[in-house]
């Protein structure tokens, strides 16, 4: 069963299987940073991601010289900014310790910064032809609907099980070709919703469709319960410069920059912003101008939901006292090129 179930998916992949940039000649790099930007965003979003990163770095030697800074900035959008953290990381590690190159063995490459097991397996297998299983949201999917396996995908319990199962299950003369190929199915004919079921090439051996569990699989406990946060941000203006301000704390958007912002536990008028402490600190006896109060913007994030507001705000004197490497005065021309979270991206296109 096992023999039939890889020559099908391979079969299938090689007549339906998408054209894209880092399967013509896989290097370790261009499967490296297609898997980790992939794992933010769908292929025809991460797509441009991707382009954009080869064309500023066509290797890891190019992106290590980069600061982190560019590599937030190129990120821009993506969310998960401690993941664009370890891409910068990760490709001075591959310099420093490896000249350059990414090793070509499985735990080596899981001691890099940003790799784990999943990502590792995918290099390892795709680039290097070794035998290591990937095991993804798609991998999960196949899997748990092939055999009908009810144990949750998001406990220790069922991530060893599926673990186990796709090396078991591993075309070990042809890994990498295997891996994409279970990657591709679940992509896009074993998806999440509407499964072409009726036209699958693995029907006869797929237990959930005997079952008529196909749609119960794969199984997850309960979401993790999403907390609320309120930010009051403070868009300071004087003349043509306004204040930005680099989240340099172990939070949501750290070395990101934003505006100074109060943040409440509750919604806050204007006026019990213009009343908090925190605004008395920042502005003090200034005079000032509230030229304008944005429509509330919701913004979701995995576990956490911001509620925003920015409050435009317009000065005739600099805020000399509290001016800081994280808190300083710059031409508002220049937001463009600092990066930002999406929610203030958001916001200046609106």
């Amino acid at each position: 069963m096992t023999s039939n179930i890889q020559d099908t998916l391979i079969n299938w992949y090689a007549e339906n299987h998408r054209d894209l940039p880092w399967r013509h000649e896989p290097t370790p790099y261009q499967v490296w940073l297609s898997e980790v930007i992939l794992q933010q965003t769908r292929v025809n979003q991460g797509m441009d991601y991707y382009l954009r990163f080869v064309e500023r770095w066509s290797s890891v030697t190019d992106l290590a010289k980069a600061s982190e800074e560019e590599v937030l900035k190129m990120w821009q959008g993506l969310g998960y900014y401690s993941r664009a953290r370890n891409l910068h990381k990760c490709a001075r590690q591959v310099v420093e310790q490896y000249e350059g190159q990414f090793p070509a063995d499985f735990e080596q490459l899981k001691q890099l910064q940003g790799i784990g097991s999943y990502t590792a397996a995918a290099i390892a297998s795709i680039a290097f032809n070794l035998p290591h299983a990937v095991v993804d949201g798609n991998v999960y999917r196949v899997l748990s609907r092939l055999f009908d396996i009810d144990t949750p995908i998001n406990i220790s319990e069922g991530q060893t099980l599926f673990a186990h199962l796709a090396e078991e299950l591993l075309n070990r003369k042809q890994p990498g070709l295997h891996n994409q190929a279970m990657m591709e199915f679940g992509a896009l004919h074993c998806t999440p919703k509407n499964p072409n079921c009726l036209l699958c090439p693995l029907q006869a051996q797929c237990l959930s469709l005997t079952h008529q569990t196909v749609m119960q699989r794969p199984a997850k406990l309960q979401k993790v319960k999403v907390s609320t946060r309120y930010f009051n941000y403070l868009v300071i203006r004087i003349k043509d410069n306004v204040y930005l301000h680099k989240r340099s704390d172990n939070d949501i958007w750290k070395n990101l920059y934003d505006f100074p912002c109060i943040e409440s536990e509750k919604p806050m008028t204007v006026e019990e912003v213009m009343a908090s402490e925190q605004f008395d600190q920042l502005i003090g006896n200034k005079p000032f101008t509230i030229t304008k109060v944005s429509p509330v913007f919701t913004h979701k994030l995995t576990h956490r939901t911001i509620i925003a507001q920015f409050i435009e705000i317009k000065l005739e004197k600099k805020l000399l006292r509290i001016e800081t490497k994280d808190l300083f005065l710059t031409p508002e021309m220049d937001l463009g090129t600092f990066p930002i979270p999406r929610l203030i991206d958001l916001y200046l296109n609106t």
